[in-house]
């Protein structure tokens, strides 16, 4: 009976976009359909949280209408059009997606099949821009087509580099942009020839072979140190400045605290408190409090900036503070969420200073029990601000005024950790990195961050509150079901990705059983105890990251699959996260019984909190290379040892775990041999020597060449035989 079910059902076809879209059209256009029938008609194919996700977004994009209940049905082109257009002559509208080659993909917004687009019938359409595509000919499985209609362009604002010769143009930083622009005296804004400059589009004229700009600011010469950070920054889609609107807010807020709004808050300014932040942190948004009770036990209080406090809904702080939606932490610097007034002044929970707080307070024993838990407004004290490395030098003995309250505290947080890991919680943290800079900004060291009691004591608390803040609403709470909440969701790993990844595994002798998901966690769990210390550490722990989800914001609670919580949520950092204020304003609307907003509302804000985390990880991730590879750029022709950690049609990556950091040895610029590439068994091998080079293999690169624009490194093999005979271990750089 089983076999005749799994023949008898039915794949959906395409992604899960085109899947809703034909569920709903064949179950009758005109009517309305509960989100837990498409969640049950389509979950065997694709995770819960995932359609429910995607109903939103495309209730937000006009494709569906939502009525009471979580109904949904088809509006507008998406009911009345069917499937991707497939004829000729008839037309789709869509997401642009350029390929290396110049030729692209339309994305069609109602689901379907991807359009093929030359680069020659673009007509000037730019990456992720939204188009109106017509189909010219091809079939069900290939359509193709031209664009028709620029709809909506995705940017409008581009950086580059000022070219100042016979004309102008502006050469655009963005390797996917292949086109300069041209800007006309009267738009040069003062930029000279070499500067970094914005630039915004203003017209691409049907007949003209550049789209015209205007430079809207001049950032200074191409090259600083400071120029550059600030492009990654903007490239991204992030401000540089606040609003005057929102400046001026910040600046009438008061630093003192009145009688009257003391007397409504919970008052801990006289009980033990301390933060523990990195040393050259400015915004303390946690404190952590502590002290005896008489039963035995310990209260411990998980104490918040209170942003919402300050930052009204709907102010120009909020909104600015919207737009940006999280603070990015380059490798040089913060690009604030808030103004420095709020961000490091009246929300930062200074030592000596009296500061509004929300807070999340545990009666716990030593064996991290939690046996009652209070959330609500208070009033704090910081009696001492910690560094990490001063909480890790009394942890390990030396004497200090709280190191009992210090030391309580992390026997607690172990057990916390211990249990968590228990209860199918992932150990994957990833190594970062960081650099010593000289007074230009230029990189002259490379530490990798050691994680240590101290960064570990705060993060587990942390977690606890957030996961005991998300339990509280979700479950306690939320009876009716009624209930709106912003979670921290993550769904299940990729199954291919994993059976794939246990292969992998096993070339290196760690035998993994992933095909029970209730084992998982705890199977890589041991994989990452088992392979510490050794050449492919590194590699599998990253590999092993690739096949988890990305977590997002969402209204939708699914569970954090890498945590192993049922419920979590982002509570602790208002301060450089949007959406911990939002947890903040709806927590205190559901203890005050208070009406909560529409949840299509807080969903559509919860996918842009999570669009612009992932663009801030990206200027993050963008920083720290730039960074390495001015790091790098006075190194060439040094030698490595690395880790071959990808192979590609067009080469071999390889890792330096010293630096945290991979480059690349072109399959061209193997000199011994010509190899060929084998993706399948993640190896190139030498047509005449049969030499091989697999994933995880350690090998020696010399340095060759670095791309600051592309943001590549580039390595040449080097020979074993140059450390066998002649070389000099010391001068390794290994």
């Amino acid at each position: 009976m089983a076999n005749k079910k799994k023949k008898d059902r039915q794949e959906p076809q395409g992604d899960i976009r085109s899947s809703i879209l034909k569920y709903l059209r064949d179950s009758d256009s005109k009517k309305s359909v509960s989100e837990g029938q498409i969640s049950r008609k389509l979950s065997a194919y694709f995770p819960k949280g995932i359609i429910i996700k995607t109903l939103f977004k495309m209730t937000a994009e006009g494709l569906l209408s939502m009525s009471d209940g979580n109904k949904f049905k088809l509006k507008g082109s998406a009911q009345a059009k069917g499937f991707t257009a497939i004829n000729e002559g008839e037309e789709v509208i869509g997401i642009i997606d350029k390929t290396k080659n110049g030729s692209a993909y339309l994305i069609p917004d109602d689901g379907g099949k991807d359009i093929f687009i030359l680069e020659r019938n673009l007509k000037k359409a730019f990456d992720k821009d939204k188009v109106r595509v017509q189909i010219t000919s091809g079939s069900k499985n290939r359509p193709e087509g031209k664009v028709s209609e620029i709809v909506e362009r995705h940017r409008t604002i581009f950086i580059g580099r000022m070219d100042i010769k016979k004309f102008n143009f502006v050469r655009i930083d963005d390797v996917s942009m292949d086109v300069d622009f041209y800007i006309d005296n009267i738009n040069l804004n003062g930029a000279q020839h070499g500067d970094k400059v914005v630039v915004q589009l203003l017209d691409w004229p049907e007949r003209a072979k550049n789209p015209f700009g205007k430079v809207t600011e001049v950032l200074g010469r191409a090259g600083d140190n400071d120029v550059e950070m600030k492009s990654l920054l903007i490239e991204n889609g992030f401000y540089l400045h606040f609003s005057k609107e929102a400046l001026k807010e910040a600046e009438n807020i008061k630093m003192e605290i009145p009688a009257s709004e003391i007397a409504q808050r919970r008052d801990f300014r006289d009980i033990t408190t301390f933060t523990i932040d990195p040393l050259d942190a400015k915004d303390f948004d946690d404190a952590i409090s502590i002290r005896g009770l008489d039963n035995g036990k310990w209260e411990i209080g998980v104490h918040i900036a209170d942003v919402s406090h300050y930052v009204k809904e709907g102010s120009f702080l909020d909104k600015d503070a919207y737009k940006r939606a999280t603070s990015v932490y380059l490798a040089d610097r913060v690009a604030p969420m808030l103004p420095e007034q709020l961000s490091n002044i009246i929300c930062s929970l200074r030592p000596d200073e009296e500061k509004c707080c929300f807070s999340a307070v545990f009666e716990m024993d030593i064996h991290a029990k939690v046996y009652n838990r209070w959330f609500g407004r208070t009033v704090i004290r910081s009696d001492r601000r910690f560094v990490y490395e001063e909480a890790q030098e009394v942890l390990e003995g030396k004497e200090d005024q709280y190191a009992d309250e210090l030391k309580i505290l992390n026997t607690i947080a172990k057990r916390l950790k211990a249990k968590r890991f228990e209860e199918g919680s992932l150990n994957l943290d990833s190594q970062e990195v960081r650099f010593q800079l000289d007074a230009q900004g230029k990189p002259i060291g490379v530490v990798v961050k050691e994680r240590k009691d101290a960064h570990m004591l705060v993060e587990d608390f942390m977690l606890l509150a957030n996961k005991h803040v998300a339990q509280f609403v979700g479950q306690e709470k939320n009876e009716s079901g009624k209930n709106v909440f912003v979670y921290r969701i993550h769904d299940d790993p990729d199954q291919e990705k994993l059976r794939d990844f246990g292969l992998f595994a096993a070339r290196f002798g760690y035998k993994l059983n992933l095909e029970n998901p209730k084992k998982i966690s705890k199977e890589l769990n041991k994989l990452m105890i088992e392979s510490f210390g050794h050449p492919e550490q590194s590699l599998l722990q990253q590999l092993a990251i690739r096949c988890m989800a990305k977590a997002i914001y969402s209204t939708d609670n699914i569970g954090h699959y890498g945590l192993g919580f049922e419920f979590y949520s982002h509570f602790t950092s208002p301060i450089r996260r949007y959406p911990d204020i939002m947890v903040h304003r709806l927590l205190q609307k559901v203890l005050d019984n208070q009406p909560l907003p529409k949840k299509s509302d807080i969903e559509i804000q919860c996918r842009h909190s999570s669009e612009r985390e992932r663009a801030a990880m990206e200027a993050e991730r963008d920083s720290v290379k730039y960074k390495m590879i001015e790091f790098m750029e006075t190194r060439i022709g040094e030698v490595f040892r690395g880790v071959v950690s990808g192979v590609k049609s067009w080469g071999v990556y390889v890792e330096l775990p010293e630096y945290n950091t991979e480059g690349m040895i072109r399959l061209d610029s193997f000199d011994d041999d010509k190899y060929v590439v084998d993706e399948k068994n993640m190896l190139i091998k030498g047509i005449y020597t049969d030499k091989k080079y697999y994933l995880g293999d350690e090998i020696f690169v010399k340095l060759a060449f670095v791309d600051k624009k592309k943001k590549t490194i580039d390595f040449d093999l080097s020979s074993e035989d140059i450390f066998l005979n002649g070389g000099d271990d010391d001068e390794l750089i290994c």
